[in-house]
C-alpha cells in the first residue's frame, strides 16, 4: 500500500527534527523558536591622550627642567648637610612647602651626624595638568624617582649607617610647579612649590 504524501508543513517539521538530532542537541526533537540575538559588543576604546598647545608644551618643558634642577639641588644639600641649604635650594627653584621639607631633611641629617651620598635618578616626568589661565600659571607633573644609588654615611668616619630594610627605593610623586615671583624679588620664574608621594613606580 502507498504511504500518504506529507504536506509541505509536515515535511519541513520532519527535516528540522532530523537536523536537530544529528547535531547532538539535548533538546533534540524540539525546534528552536528563540529569536536571534541582536545585541552587539561595544567597540573598546583606548585612553585619550591630552593634546597640548604650543604654549602649554613650552610651560611643561620649563616645569620639567625646573623640577630636575630642584632634585639635583636637594641631592647636593643632603650630600653635605653641614652647609647652609636655603639659598642654594631657593636659587634652584624650590619654594613653598617643598623647600621647607628639603631644609628639614638636611637639618635632620646634620643633627644625626649623617650625610647622604649619591643622588636620585628621575626616571620619568609626565604632565598631568596645565592651567595657564590661573592667577599663578600652574603645571602638575607625575614623576618616578629612583633613590637606589643613595646611601647614608656617618660624618665622623664616612662609614655606612646600618639601617634595616626600608621603603621602596622607586617612588612616584606629584609635583606642583607654578609661575610666580622668586623670594624677595618681583622677577617671575617656574618654581616647584609642592611634592607629594603617591606610591611606588
Amino acid at each position: 500500500p502507498r504511504r500518504p504524501t506529507l504536506g509541505p508543513a509536515a515535511a519541513a517539521l520532519c527535516a528540522l527534527l532530523a537536523l536537530t538530532a544529528c547535531q547532538g542537541s539535548p533538546e533534540a526533537g524540539r525546534p528552536n523558536t528563540a529569536p536571534p540575538s541582536t545585541t552587539t559588543s561595544p567597540t573598546p576604546t583606548g585612553p585619550s591622550t591630552p593634546t597640548w598647545t604650543a604654549e602649554e608644551q613650552a610651560a611643561i618643558t620649563a616645569a620639567e627642567q625646573r623640577y630636575r634642577a630642584a632634585r639635583a639641588a636637594i641631592d647636593k644639600a643632603l650630600n653635605d648637610p653641614t652647609k647652609p641649604s636655603r639659598k642654594p635650594l631657593e636659587a634652584a627653584g624650590l619654594a613653598g612647602t617643598w623647600v621647607t621639607a628639603a631644609i628639614d631633611d638636611a637639618r635632620s641629617l646634620r643633627t644625626n651626624g649623617w650625610y647622604r651620598a649619591g643622588g636620585v635618578e628621575v626616571r620619568s616626568v609626565k604632565p598631568e595638568m596645565v592651567d595657564l589661565d590661573a592667577p599663578q600659571p600652574e603645571v602638575t607633573l607625575a614623576t618616578c624617582v629612583d633613590s637606589s644609588a643613595t646611601t647614608l654615611h656617618f660624618q665622623k668616619d664616612r662609614k655606612v649607617v646600618p639601617v634595616g630594610p626600608g621603603t621602596s627605593r622607586r617612588n612616584s610623586f606629584t609635583a606642583k610647579v607654578v609661575y610666580a615671583p622668586r623670594v624677595g624679588t618681583t622677577a617671575k620664574a617656574w618654581l616647584v612649590v609642592e611634592e607629594k608621594a603617591i606610591g611606588k613606580c
